[in-house]
């Protein structure tokens, strides 16, 4: 008898055959490999469209860079490390079908799949398929119920002040024109700029008027630049990245208030004190600026090697920088990322700033009791990313709309915080036949006086009953033309206003009677307010308790709370990559201890050892 072909490499690093040994029934790698391997082999078809059929070298197979970009945000660890696990971790092998000492490949490679899912708009595959795999094992329902909440999440870009912002915009639009435009069609302003912008910095020493003056000359730049811009010969460099979002910074931080743009001269022309003339900051507002101010300088006399040419604007033409209160909330914070935008939360102490985007996470609601050691039955069943300033009821429209995508259903019943509830939200869940619990939002005291909340409201009826039990003389109705929304306004008449003895915490300085406004679905609002205060809402609000934990386990173990990267589509796919992970992680615990409640003690007791 001839002995069977032996070779070391194979036998030494093989995990075929040590399989049973090093991994036991309830061991993660292995649930990894019975439960979540499979679905993502169906999920090749749609990862085929990312790739090119006929032409190009062999890629490498879509379906193992899939499992390790969750098995990445599972372990937490980075993509140069993955390709480590590959080479040197059995269980990793062992979870992707895979042998030790198969070729691996390079890190980038992943970062290359990734870009690959952006453009083919297949961010949310990973997500999908492992929640389709879910409803497959009956773990999840296409329609349940559902808990909701937000969490911040940090950019990768510090917060710039308007100065700084519009400087280095103006930068990064110079270095991209010296890499597109040749140096026969550049300006003749161009080295003035490029000293200024690109190999000088501002002294933040300086006073604030004079950063003050420093802005409104980058403000005078930008319009410069972008004149030149507009030109028909200009319309590619016109359309670079940069380039466009010049024009975007600058029409955010100023406002032209008179004339229109005058034409560009190409001779040299000396800043008459009338043309170089820009605002300031608004404090003091409307103090036109020196020529030689207006040129960088700080001292009062004309700066020759600073002098533009040709005129920043024309004579009729003036720039304002705009006040705080006409700066939008998607303005750019910083521009090497445009999409980060700046949000606060809370008030006080509690009051939180950053520049980032925010995450809505959608839970399943299931209940009944878990027994001893059980593991969770809720599963994750929505991972929306977008902009920081928007508003919670703005993010659960994009859940829903996001859930319709993955194939599920409305859910009957949503536990939110208060910031999802309004008078309209809840009409509209009502008349949908759905549920939505949560607190209403109350609005803060004005120097103590009532607040709506506080008055009994009536708006079919028309009847409002004042903290006093004083009925009001009269109601209006109100609609907005532009927007069409109809409010109502009670007025208290002003005789049982002046006898009132609670006059002093209801009615301001020199008002002589109350009134109010509220919208037309206040009673709904209302009905809610005195809901909440009863135990049977307090106990179902509990449902909505564990999403907390979520959040927190999604920001500590899984690493929400900061961007790996720039933009929002890239944390997006960031963010379903966690969220997939996330519910792989509690799959398999749960798949774990449903074997261990049928093994034997012993045999669970051994399986402890070995994996321990």
């Amino acid at each position: 008898m001839s002995l069977p072909t032996f070779s070391t490499q194979s036998e030494l690093f093989s995990t075929a055959g040590l399989s049973t040994h090093l991994f036991g029934q309830t061991d993660r790698y292995r649930l990894f490999a019975k439960l979540v391997y499979p679905p993502l082999t169906k999920a090749r078809a749609a990862l085929e469209k990312c790739y090119c059929q006929e032409n190009g070298r062999a890629a490498i197979e879509p379906v193992l860079m899939l499992g390790v970009s969750i098995l990445q945000d599972l372990d937490g660890v980075p993509d140069r490390q993955a390709v480590e696990m590959l080479r040197y971790h059995a269980g990793w092998n062992f979870a992707l079908n895979r042998q030790l000492g198969d070729e691996v490949f390079h890190p980038s490679s992943l970062v290359n799949f990734r870009n690959r899912l952006l453009e083919h708009d297949q961010s949310a595959l990973g997500f999908k398929t492992i929640l389709d795999a879910l409803v497959e094992a009956g773990l999840v329902s296409r329609q349940s119920r559902q808990r909701l909440d937000s969490t911040q999440m940090f950019g990768r870009v510090a917060r710039m002040g308007r100065l700084d912002c519009v400087r280095e915009t103006l930068r990064l639009a110079l270095k991209e024109l010296e890499q597109n435009a040749p140096m026969e069609v550049r300006p003749k302003f161009w080295v003035t700029l490029w000293e200024r912008y690109v190999d000088s910095q501002v002294d933040y020493r300086a006073s604030a008027e004079t950063l003050g003056r420093k802005l409104a000359e980058a403000g005078s730049d930008c319009w410069l630049v972008l004149q030149w811009l507009s030109e028909p010969a200009q319309s590619e460099l016109a359309n670079g990245v940069q380039a466009q979002l010049l024009k975007r910074v600058f029409g955010e931080q100023f406002e032209v208030v008179a004339g229109s743009p005058t034409p560009l001269t190409q001779e040299k022309t000396e800043v008459p004190a009338e043309a170089g003339s820009v605002l300031s900051e608004p404090e003091p507002p409307g103090k036109p600026l020196e020529p030689a101010e207006a040129a960088g300088g700080n001292s009062t006399e004309p700066s020759p090697q600073l002098e533009l040419e040709p005129p920043i604007i024309g004579p009729q033409v003036e720039l304002k920088i705009k006040g705080k209160g006409e700066l939008s909330s998607d303005r750019v914070q910083n521009p090497h990322d445009p999409e980060a935008t700046y949000a606060t939360k809370g008030q006080g102490e509690q009051k939180k700033e950053h520049v980032g985007y925010k995450v809505q996470v959608a839970e399943t609601v299931v209940e009944g009791s878990l027994a001893a050691g059980e593991p969770t039955r809720n599963f994750l069943v929505g991972m929306v990313t977008h902009a920081a300033f928007e508003s919670d009821e703005m993010g659960e429209k994009k859940m829903e709309e996001e859930q319709a995508v993955l194939g599920l259903e409305k859910p009957p019943v949503k536990y939110v915080d208060a910031a999802y509830i309004s008078a309209e939200k809840l009409v509209e869940a009502h008349a949908q036949g759905r549920e939505l619990i949560g607190p209403a939002q109350c609005s803060g005291r004005k120097d103590g006086r009532f607040i709506a909340a506080e008055f009994d409201i009536h708006v079919e009826e028309r009847r409002g009953v004042c903290p006093a039990g004083k009925v009001n003389a009269q109601c209006s109705r109100l609609e907005e033309k532009s927007t069409g929304k109809v409010s109502f306004r009670f007025e208290w008449g002003t005789s049982d206003c002046q006898a009132c003895p609670l006059r002093s915490q209801c009615l301001g300085k020199d008002q002589p009677h109350r009134t109010l406004v509220v919208g037309e679905h206040h009673s709904a609002l209302q009905a809610r307010r005195k809901e909440e205060k009863t135990d049977a809402f307090k106990e179902e609000m509990k449902h909505r308790n564990a999403i907390e934990g979520t959040q927190s386990e999604l920001v500590r173990g899984h690493g929400l709370r900061r961007a790996r990267s720039r933009g929002l589509a890239k944390v997006r796919l960031q963010n379903y990559f966690i969220g997939a992970a996330c519910n792989v992680k509690r799959w398999i615990r749960r798949e774990a201890w449903k074997l261990g409640q049928v093994m034997s003690p012993a045999a669970a007791q051994g399986q402890a050892a070995t994996q321990s």
